[in-house]
């Protein structure tokens, strides 16, 4: 600059020209539209990573994960039925094995009650097993609303007059309510059929007859009724039968909530109830973690029931394991529980 310069031009020396608060001002405002433009790309782009992208194994988790939740069509939208299946299967020809082992501790007993409940821990899981040595008191209890909307567990336990239960039969949403107020398939209770939406067509069938025995058998509602079924609901997979392993590697259904109902050789029946979708407590178990668990407790019959947030166990009026859903206790259509003495 030279010596002539006007005097407002002049700069002293050693100061700088301040800089203006709008250009700081400025500068955040291009770091938040950064990082939002991001965020959005982030949520665009990842479905497409995961179901389309080169990463096999990713899709294959999400693919068992979320196709068997509440939300399939969220994988709907991105593969065919055809690719869904192929993936499924493919997880399914891994060979028969025990893999993860299980451990058990804080048992409670209630022998006034012939009923004793432990905690039980896999590699990725937290969750309950309750044994109840009488099978005779095995009953379903149904949403006294059927049609309208389910009941939580607790409630459907209450109006039983039974001490503890566990979630039993999946539903169907017509109306995208969500509130389980349609049991899927075929729901017998005090050897009636309360409810069937699949007509002559064969289900499998998960419950019990009037012995206490548990029958896991593909069959249609009549044919049911005729093996002496009078307490029962539809789902699968099986997982072990006549005392042997049944399912096929991991199950691919992915890692979720787990309920199952077993029964050992002396007529005890087991609840299992694993947590998941809690990374700090209980990320959730595969198929083959569910079985893992009734091999353990020597079951010779076993079945996969619905899960994800419907997963509960109820005793006493007092949820026993650690639900998902942060609204609490999700409406079901159905619920085996275990009658009072």
């Amino acid at each position: 600059m030279s010596r002539n310069a006007p005097k407002h031009l002049k700069q002293k020396p050693g100061k700088q020209r301040p800089v203006r608060k709008a250009e700081h001002r400025i500068s955040f405002k291009r770091v938040l539209a950064f990082l939002g433009y991001s965020l959005l790309l982030t949520i665009i782009l990842a479905p497409l990573i995961v179901f389309k992208g080169p990463f096999q194994s990713l899709k294959e988790f999400a693919v068992g994960t979320i196709f068997t939740s509440r939300h399939p069509q969220l994988v709907e939208a991105f593969l065919s039925d055809d690719e869904i299946q192929n993936i499924i299967n493919s997880n399914n020809d891994q060979g028969v094995g025990t893999g993860v082992e299980v451990s058990t501790s804080n048992v409670t007993t209630e022998s006034d009650a012939g009923i004793t409940i432990e905690d039980i821990q896999g590699k990725n899981f937290k969750g309950k097993v309750m044994l109840v040595s009488d099978p005779k008191r095995l009953k379903l209890s149904v949403t006294s609303q059927l049609g309208v909307t389910g009941e939580r567990v607790s409630e459907l336990a209450r109006e039983a007059n039974a001490v503890g239960g566990i979630n039993a039969g999946g539903f169907y949403d017509p109306n995208g309510k969500g509130n389980g107020a349609f049991p899927d398939g075929v729901t017998i209770h005090d050897g009636k059929i309360v409810h069937n939406n699949i007509g002559s067509a064969k289900v499998n069938i998960v419950g019990f007859n009037s012995e206490g025995k548990l029958i896991v058998k593909e069959m249609t509602a009549d044919e049911a009724l005729k093996e002496g079924v009078t307490e029962a609901v539809s789902f699968f997979p099986d997982l072990i039968i006549d005392g042997k392993a049944v399912l096929q590697g991991d199950g691919g259904w992915g890692i979720a909530p787990r309920t199952g109902i077993g029964q050992a050789a002396d007529g005890t029946v087991i609840f299992v109830v694993i947590d998941g979708r809690q990374p700090t407590w209980s990320i959730g178990a595969t198929l083959r973690d569910l079985m893992n668990v009734f091999l353990k407790y020597n079951a010779v019959t076993a079945v996969n029931l619905d899960g994800g947030s419907s997963s509960e166990l109820v005793y006493k009026g007092q949820v026993m394991n650690k639900l998902c859903d942060v609204f609490g206790e999700r409406y079901i259509p159905t619920a085996f529980v275990v009658m009072s003495k």
